[in-house]
């Protein structure tokens, strides 16, 4: 039995070491035999020859445009504010966040009564200090009266010694007389200067009277504007804003109640850097009236509006960078004080700058050629400005070079390229565009035309969309984004 067993084993090694014997035959003819063939064939390996995507370098005039975010701003926005304190006891109907308002409507009415008895007061005042006025100048005209009398009475006492003097000199008076005269004389005099005192004191009472009836005058148009302030007006024409105050409620003096803001004297501020400053100023360092566009982005529909740069910010501002700028808006249809849109500017004009595919450009400013030969050469060309996807460049070897549109790792000095033609080119995917089930269509149209916070142009231009046969894929995403489903 194991005389058998070994007998086995052994023919299973002897027939194990054939087959691997076998198998090494076959893989070395094998061998041999792709060797000749390769030798046959003249061996090596042909040249590897990439497709890519040519833009000619062709320089001339370039506006750039500087892309930048801004907030759409009101140029005449007013806090509303009570001057006098009290209840409110009538209201504008449109006295609302969001009411609109025309220029002279009364937009509330606080109670008057403590104006009133105010006013009543100082009117009493008024007519006490004219009583005053009154008796002071008639006292006036006494004294002065008075004065004149004593004046002509000291006339006559003169004349009266006068007289008993020539009957001393004739002979035919007394001393006694002359005394008398004398005496009554000084008594004139005494009397003018006692009527004269009478005359200035009467004098200083009428100044003083004139001074209360001037601090009574300034009472009263306090009280007068007291009571006309408990009425409040809309100065212009505008909207309501972040109002207060209700019905029976009680303001203070100098409250804030609301804001008045005009929506059709809109601009829109936004911030640049200082050197993008530097590049919107003239020759004499002042900022230029340039062009601008303003974009609002509104579930997928676009509300464009032209404008121009008006002004900048007298100051920087604390823990900021850059400049603020401000431009005017010709078209403010649709938009709000708030709003965060995308603001274009137009730049200066550039000469001798050629515009090129920012992928066309590595990080350290070199663009692959096409030379004569096929064969692809780096080039060193000066970026002059980036613009989204673009860029401007300038380089005065160049000119109608054809220049790789996209680079790529494999992409290298030396290798050998083929241009695709036009043909060859893939064509620009068009929108996404999907047919709506008539549930889905009305669901949407539902929540458009229940959204409040859509302006009126855009809300048409969507709802316009939505009822034609196909809707733009990325529209339906962004309202159902919305809607929650």
């Amino acid at each position: 039995m194991r005389f058998l067993r070994k007998s086995l084993m052994g023919l299973f090694l002897v027939g194990a070491t054939l087959a691997i014997f076998s198998f090494a035959f076959v893989m070395v003819r094998s061998a041999i035999e792709n060797k000749d063939d390769g030798q046959r064939r003249g061996g090596g390996q042909r040249e590897r020859t990439f497709a890519v995507n040519v833009v000619p370098f062709q320089a001339g005039q370039q506006i750039p445009v500087l892309k930048v975010f801004g907030e759409i701003q009101s140029q005449r926005s007013l806090d509303l504010r009570a001057a006098v304190s009290g209840a409110v006891i009538d209201l504008h109907p449109n006295f609302q966040n969001g009411g609109q308002v025309q220029e002279g409507d009364i937009l509330l009415r606080i109670d008057p009564s403590n104006a009133e008895t105010a006013l009543a007061l100082v009117q009493a005042d008024m007519a006490d200090a004219q009583a005053d006025m009154r008796e002071a100048t008639r006292a006036l005209d006494l004294a002065s009266d008075e004065v004149s009398a004593a004046k002509e009475q000291a006339a006559l006492r003169l004349k009266a010694l006068k007289r008993q003097n020539d009957l001393i000199e004739r002979g035919v008076g007394t001393a006694a007389s002359v005394e008398t005269a004398e005496f009554a004389a000084s008594s004139a005099k005494q009397a003018i200067l006692s009527r004269r005192q009478s005359f200035q004191a009467t004098e200083a009472r009428l100044d003083q009277t004139k001074a209360r009836l001037i601090r009574v005058k300034i009472s009263l148009a306090e009280a007068e504007r007291n009571l006309r302030d408990t009425v409040l007006r809309a100065t212009y024409s505008g909207s309501l804003a972040n109002v207060t105050v209700v019905k029976g409620g009680t303001v203070t003096n100098n409250e804030r109640i609301g804001q008045l803001v005009d929506p059709l004297a809109l601009e829109v501020a936004f911030r640049v850097s200082t050197s993008q400053h530097q590049r919107l100023l003239n020759d004499d360092g002042v900022l230029r009236n340039s062009k601008i566009s303003a974009t609002l982005d509104v579930l997928g529909a676009e509300m464009k509006t032209e404008g121009a740069l008006t002004r900048e910010a007298a100051v920087v501002g604390e823990g900021l960078t850059g400049r603020l700028l401000f431009a005017s808006l010709a078209n403010v249809k649709g938009l709000r004080p708030g709003d965060f849109v995308t603001v274009d500017i137009t730049e200066p004009a550039l000469s001798w700058v050629a515009k090129l595919p920012a992928s066309a450009l590595s990080g350290s400013n070199k663009v692959l050629v096409v030379g004569d030969d096929e064969r692809l050469m780096e080039a060193e060309v000066t970026l002059i400005r980036r613009q989204g996807d673009d860029v401007l460049v300038r380089s005065r070897e160049l000119r109608d070079a054809k220049v790789v549109a996209e680079r790529s790792p494999v992409l290298g000095t030396g290798i050998r390229v083929r241009i695709l033609s036009a043909e060859e080119g893939e064509e620009p995917a068009a929108p996404s565009m999907v047919t709506l089930d008539p549930e889905r269509r009305a669901k949407l149209i539902a929540f458009v035309e229940g959204n409040k916070y859509i302006p009126k142009d855009a809300k048409k231009r969507i709802l316009d969309q939505l009822k034609k046969p196909e809707v733009p894929n990325e529209m339906v995403e962004r309202l159902e984004s919305r809607m929650g489903g």
